[in-house]
């Protein structure tokens, strides 16, 4: 039977990690522990209440009680200003783990398939995103950009998720900042954060178990032998205005007819659709000697009826592109842009509030907070595709801002055992017929 996550499982794992948490303090001002600070961030993600922290110890003084205990094990509750004072020196590594016990745990749960693509391979898609940028508030991580009203100071931060072409959902995994590199003379840029990401966690998957999915700027040599070096796939939007030599190449290849060609009739719900589709293997990637061959596939998408041109795009990768193989290919290279709809776009608008300025300090604050976040973000996902209550309220409310709204109201004013009494209490009240399992 699939293995479900429940909350209390997934908070577990972040009280393990935080446990380890390093400790910058001296003296005796020690009070509060790490875990707790760290814990406390969470909490108020988890929750999206900013103001979580502050009904608890509320709900302290009045009942003798509190859900900051009950339901994350925050045994003493800081400030505000003290959690930010203690997890500022705290690096982001620190708090990955998680991250990694969650692919770990996902072919147990039976959805290991919805995000996968080509030969079975996981599906990874990167990009980068700035989620910070001031005038005057910086630090020593920030990035900088001079511009007519002064410096501009930036946090960016690459973001690996899972993606599948038939599901909506994406599982973001660790993350990779954009900041100053010790002994470098350049600014920091969102390729070098990506060899550095594969370089980091490659080795987490096994040979040729994962497929990279990224934009143009990653479809150049050096970022493509690393991948091959770590045994990992690649398919990467592949441009005409970055490859000339590829593209002259294809198109000496197409008047010789060795450029392949398929095509086939879709329906969409609305109307038909014509797929079509032009492949040819072991092209150079660029001009020049001791150039990667890459394999190289183009998918026009036209209205039947009309032939106005729906949607275009190419690929290059390592998969071997044939008559059978160039349709799974597309769907996994196309799936690339659920990283930035169902992940950035989902953290700056729906209730994560990524651009938010939640505390930057002087060190590691701004992208620890960041990676909190994320895996907030992480676990609500786990939990709506596996978590059998989580669902049937998630089902029941709609809207994910009611299914919060309702958390943050009802934390505030009573105080629950654990995850399975409040759940069970929002589907009590809310009337709803459970079916048996």
């Amino acid at each position: 039977m699939p293995k479900e996550f429940s909350v209390d499982a997934l908070v577990e794992q972040v009280q393990e990690t935080f446990e380890e948490l390093p400790d910058a303090r001296t003296g005796k001002n020690t009070v509060y522990e790490m875990k707790d600070a760290a814990l406390g961030a969470f909490s108020v993600f988890f929750t999206q209440s900013p103001s979580f922290l502050a009904h608890q110890q509320q709900m302290e003084r009045t009942k003798g009680c509190n859900n900051a205990r009950s339901l994350f094990g925050i045994e003493q509750i800081p400030s505000t200003q003290q959690i930010r004072n203690m997890l500022d020196s705290v690096a982001p590594a620190h708090i990955y783990a998680p991250f990694w016990w969650v692919l770990n745990q996902l072919p147990a749960t039976g959805r290991e398939a919805d995000f996968q693509g080509i030969n079975g391979n996981y599906l990874l898609a990167m990009d980068g995103t700035q989620y910070f940028s001031s005038y005057k508030i910086h630090c020593a991580n920030c990035s900088t950009r001079e511009n007519s009203k002064g410096t501009l100071y930036t946090h960016s931060v690459l973001t690996p998720v899972l993606v599948g072409p038939e599901q909506n959902h994406v599982l973001p995994l660790a993350p990779e900042f954009i900041m100053p590199q010790d002994g470098a003379e350049k600014q920091d840029c969102e390729r070098n954060a990506a060899k550095r990401w594969v370089d980091a966690h490659g080795e987490r998957f096994r040979p040729h178990s994962v497929t990279i999915l990224a934009d143009d700027l990653h479809c150049h040599q050096p970022f493509c032998q690393k991948l091959l070096d770590q045994q990992m796939n690649f398919i990467l939007v592949c441009k005409p205005t970055s490859h000339p030599g590829l593209y002259e190449e294809v198109n000496l290849l197409s008047q010789a007819g060795a450029v392949e060609e398929k095509s086939q009739r879709l329906w969409n719900g609305r109307h038909h659709e014509t797929w079509h589709y032009r492949w040819v293997n072991s092209v150079p990637l660029r001009t020049g000697g001791e150039a990667l061959l890459v394999n190289w596939c183009e998918i026009t998408i036209t209205h039947t009826d009309t032939g106005e041109r729906l949607y275009y795009n190419t690929f290059a990768t390592n998969h071997t592109v044939t008559a059978d193989s160039v349709e799974s290919i597309v769907l996994s290279g196309r799936a690339r842009w659920k990283v930035e709809n169902e992940n950035n776009n989902v953290l700056k608008c729906c209730g994560y509030h990524l651009e938010h300025n939640f505390g930057h300090g002087d060190c590691y604050l701004s992208m620890t907070l960041l990676v909190l976040n994320l895996l907030a973000f992480l676990f609500h996902t786990v939990l709506h595709l596996t978590n059998r209550k989580y669902q049937i309220l998630r089902e029941e409310l709609k809207a994910r801002r009611t299914f919060f709204q309702d958390i943050r109201t009802l934390s505030r004013y009573m105080c629950f055992e654990g995850w399975d009494h409040l759940f069970d209490f929002m589907i009590h009240g809310l009337e709803i017929e459970v079916p048996p399992d």
